[in-house]
């Protein structure tokens, strides 16, 4: 089919209007790339933009030279693994008893569990309970916490009407029972949507940092996140300078600065999840479907 002018000039516009759009979103992480790479002394005069002037490693080998930093990406990657898992067991869970029919309160338990998605109790009352059951500055904590997401549980919910009653049905007549039935039958079908949701819920744990830092006070428990707040905003980033030895204390007094190290430091804790990103795009697409066909 052939263009007219008029079409020309309208995908003209709307590719010029999204080249526009992915640079102003992909710049800025493409310029702390490049000061993550520049010595810092060059990047205090300025103009440094598109690619390092003065190319150097230091500022990443003075990042890893910090043991605090293996540490906390320890316990996000386990933190990111252990709640991704627990995320998805018990909201499937919760979902699945939600799309059954006959279920007494039904009702009830689905407008209680809405509510929350729109109020919640507040900071101050939501620490006093985490503090009194004894999960403050606990690992058991950070997994636990948003182990149910409404949100999440309704996309479960809806997947889950839509698949056919003929396979309960055969399943319970061969003697399964309800968990058997949900780990038998319906988890194993239903990849499509656990897979994009454990991509999402994956993500918002590896990202998070504000609730580690409300409630974990102890270091070594720290997430990766967590700590790269505390190196931007509190100017810790002189802690790792005051653990490298004295060959690396005289680079950084001629080449590394706070805010190159801030750099690197926010490249490390990025990049991870960013290279995941494409390996699994298209299970965004799919997320956006599911569950989009049926209330």
């Amino acid at each position: 089919m052939k263009l007219t002018l008029g079409d020309k000039v309208l995908k003209t516009i709307v590719y010029v209007v999204l080249t526009l759009l992915a640079f102003v979103t992909f710049y800025p992480f493409w310029n702390s790339l490049v000061l993550s790479f520049n010595t810092g002394s060059d990047t205090s005069l300025g103009g440094v933009t598109f690619w390092p002037r003065k190319f150097t490693f230091e500022n990443y080998k003075i990042v890893f030279q910090e043991s605090g930093i293996y540490h906390a990406y320890l316990i996000t990657i386990l933190r990111t693994i252990v709640g991704t898992f627990l995320a998805m067991f018990f909201t499937a869970m919760f979902a699945y008893a939600m799309s059954k029919k006959g279920i007494v309160f039904k009702k009830t338990y689905m407008v209680l569990a809405v509510i929350t998605m729109f109020f919640n109790g507040g900071l101050i009352p939501y620490f006093i309970i985490v503090y009194n059951l004894h999960l403050y500055d606990t690992f058991m904590f950070l997994v636990i916490h948003g182990m149910i997401n409404v949100y999440n549980m309704i996309i479960f919910r809806t997947f889950f009407m839509e698949m056919p009653d003929g396979l309960e049905e055969s399943a319970k007549i061969d003697g399964c029972s309800n968990f058997g039935v949900f780990f038998r039958i319906v988890l194993p079908v239903s990849g499509p949507v656990i897979a994009t949701l454990s991509l999402f819920t994956a993500v918002f744990l590896w990202n998070d940092w504000f609730i580690p830092a409300v409630f974990i006070s102890n270091q070594e428990l720290i997430p990766l996140q967590t700590l790269l707040v505390q190196i931007i905003n509190t100017g810790a980033t002189d802690n790792l300078i005051q653990n490298m030895n004295t060959f690396a204390q005289n680079m950084v007094e001629n080449t590394v600065t706070v805010k190159a190290l801030q750099m690197a430091t926010m490249m490390v804790a990025t990049l991870p999840i960013l290279c995941i990103y494409p390996f699994l795009q298209k299970y965004f697409v799919k997320g956006v479907l599911v569950g989009s066909l049926k209330e």
